[in-house]
Parts: structure tokens; sequence; C-alpha cells
């Protein structure tokens, strides 16, 4: 069994014994290094020892027999060698940021509503994720981080971890039971006053202090399977990073609207309206286009229905130049690009059975209405003959 020296947050070295060696893995009597475990990422970092060094990839625990084995890249010391380990210190912190982050935002949503308990829980990267029940909206979401942000900078709380017994568990006001046994370590964040803010079962890393994880920024929220909330969020020196970047972004792009920041959606919402309003007028433009190129092209007399073939500089006036026909008329529009249609007014001639029926010999796909139906083809010119050779002559 592996003696765990990592739940001591400012252990950042140590001095263990090599108890087995698999392939290029070691477990050790004794480490510092956090395995993966509880959705927080392994520890890494340096295994020292006469006459030799590796590098420490991660760990994982073998629950059967309590050892902690620990991947290496180099050498690989002896059963039984001394070596000093060593804890990549910037990703441990970052690490304990994440998981005391995910802590205390899952109890800022117990507040908001006790319904939006864990389901789970994921702390592998930068962005984070909690997995939720009873279906959190944009304004509890808001909510529980006004309420974290607002504890963290007017509260201290500050960490303990005590190891109980299970039949004392009943004293602590546990956010989510816990299906650990026996002996189970807690981890409590506490005011001054000796008032919890959140007490879990854990057997992660944590900072001394909440505030060190600060600050917790939810970055975005979907409803994922099984009728849950997935809540991604930052915490911690990882989260200021990625909020001084949004910034400086914003401020860039403020900066080329001539605008201050807080005035950038304004800014935006003016432009999506103009845009909007651009985006309308090149459609009637596109349609009046194609009304003049399908009216100006030479009329086919059918027999008792007059086919009109046009083609169009784009897909954008297809709809428009196949639709409002007048009775007994017929067009077949292509577009370099490979777009194709077919318009009726004529009784007896369904447009989208033409259609398929021409793209059945010129390749393609496509479908419709019986007035109206569009599609494409790799060969336009195939596609007009095909159902030229349909309709009456």
């Amino acid at each position: 069994m592996t003696r765990p020296l990592y739940h001591d947050s400012t252990l950042f070295t140590f001095a263990a014994q090599v108890a087995q060696v698999q392939g290029s893995e070691v477990a050790l009597d004794a480490t510092a290094l956090y395995p993966e475990a509880g959705g927080q990422a392994a520890d890494t970092g340096t295994l020292r020892w006469p006459g030799g060094e590796a590098r420490v990839l991660g760990g994982r625990k073998d629950k059967a027999t309590g050892l902690i084995w620990h991947p290496l890249a180099g050498d690989v010391p002896p059963v039984g060698a001394a070596v000093q380990g060593e804890v990549d210190q910037a990703r441990r912190w970052r690490h304990m940021q994440r998981h005391s982050g995910e802590h205390l935002l899952a109890q800022a949503f117990l507040r908001v509503n006790p319904a939006f308990t864990v389901a789970a829980v994921n702390m592998a990267g930068p962005e984070c994720t909690l997995d939720l029940h009873g279906d959190p909206a944009e304004r509890h979401i808001r909510a529980a981080e006004t309420l974290l942000r607002e504890t963290l900078g007017r509260t201290e709380l500050t960490l303990e971890t005590p190891v109980v017994p299970e039949g004392d568990l009943n004293r602590y006001p546990l956010r989510r039971e816990t299906a650990v046994r026996g002996e189970v370590r807690l981890v409590i964040f506490r005011d001054a006053q000796g008032q919890p803010f959140d007490v879990s079962a854990c057997g992660g890393t944590h900072v001394p202090r909440a505030s060190m994880a600060a600050p917790v920024a939810v970055l975005r929220h979907e409803r994922i399977k099984g009728g849950v909330t997935r809540v991604t969020f930052m915490a911690g020196e990882e989260a200021s990073a990625h909020l001084g970047d949004v910034y400086a972004q914003a401020r860039a792009l403020a900066q080329g609207f001539s605008v201050p920041v807080e005035r950038l959606p304004e800014r935006v919402q003016a432009l999506r309206e103009q845009a909007g309003a651009l985006q309308a007028e090149l459609a009637a433009l596109h349609a009046a286009q194609a009304h003049t190129l399908r009216d100006a092209a030479p009329a086919e007399p059918r027999g008792d229905l007059t086919l009109r073939v046009v083609s169009l500089p784009s897909p954008a006036g297809l709809l428009a130049a196949l639709g409002d026909l007048p009775l007994g008329h017929v067009v077949l529009a292509t577009t370099p690009e490979g777009r194709c249609g077919v318009g009726s007014a004529a009784p007896g001639v369904d447009a989208s059975a033409l259609l398929r029926a021409a793209l059945a010999v010129a390749g393609g796909k496509g479908g419709g209405r019986a007035d109206l139906a569009q599609g494409s083809t790799p060969d336009p010119a195939a596609f007009l003959d095909a159902a030229r050779a349909l309709l009456p002559s």
C-alpha cells in the first residue's frame, strides 16, 4: 500500500522508496503525487535517485492493493531504491484551484436552489464541468456566480480536512451523500465564526483558503442527456488569464469600432441590424434580377404550356425565378454551381416529379412541391436536356 502525502497542500518534495516496478511504472511506499481520481487529473513531477532521474507522467491507484503507480519517462529505478520526488507546483496549484472552485460553485448552486444537486464533475482541463440536476436557467447560474463572488470577496473561508469515522458523518452538513465507508476524509471550507460554507467527502487536493480559488467564472451551460445541465467554468489563475484575454479582445474590437468596451454590445447590435437590412436589400435585388432574366428568356410554346429556361449567376435568385409564374408557364433554372430547379404553373406538370425524373438522368438530388422544386446536379446541361425531353413537345 502506498501512503498518500498529497493531502498536505504545501508539500511539493518528498522522500520515498520504490516498492514495486512494472514495466515503465513504479509504485512507491509513499507519494505526494496525486493520482487521477474524482474528476481531478493526476500530478506530474520528477523522481531522482543516485545515478538516475525520470519524469513522472501521472498516477493511478490500484484499489485492490492500495498501491499508487506512476508511469515514468526515462530511466526506471530498481525496487528498494531511495528516491526524491518533486511535484510540478504550477500544475498542482491549478488542480487545487479547479477542485476547490468546483466544491464552492456546487455549494453556491445548492444555496440558490436545493434542487441543483451534482450529478458528475470533471476538472481534467482548464474548462471544468459541473453536471447538475434541477434544470438551472441562466438567471440561476448568474445568481450562483454572484453569490460565490460575494462570498469569496467578503468572507475568509479556510480549509479543514478532518478524517472522521463513518458513524460520525451525521454530525456534518454534507452537501452530498458519500459511498465511502470506514474512515472518511472531509473537505470543509469554514468561516472565521466557525460556520461551514461547504462540507464534502473528498480525497482530492485543495487550496488552503477558498479565496485562492477565485475568481470562479461560469463560461456557458447546456442541457445534456438525462435531463442534466452541464455548467462549464474556470477557476483561479486560469480563470483570471481567460477573462483577461477576453477583455483584451473585447477592447481591441471596441477600439476598431471607435466605442468604449461597455458600449460594444450596443454597437454589435446596431451592426447586426444594419447587416440584416443589407441582407434583405440584397435578397430583393437578387429576386429582381432573377425575375428580369426569367422574363427575358425566350418563351417556348409546348402545347398548352409555355417553357422558359434561365441561367442564373448565383443560387440566391433561384427561388424567385421559380415562383410567381403566369398560368400555364413552366421554368427550368440552373446556376454555374450546379443548383437547379423547376417552377410550374401549368396543370399536369408536377415540378417535384419533373425535377426528380431529370435528376435521375443527370445525377444529383432534390425535391419540393408540385409548383416549385429545387436541387443540385453535377451536370446542369444534362439536367436541362432531360427536363426538356420529359415535357410535352
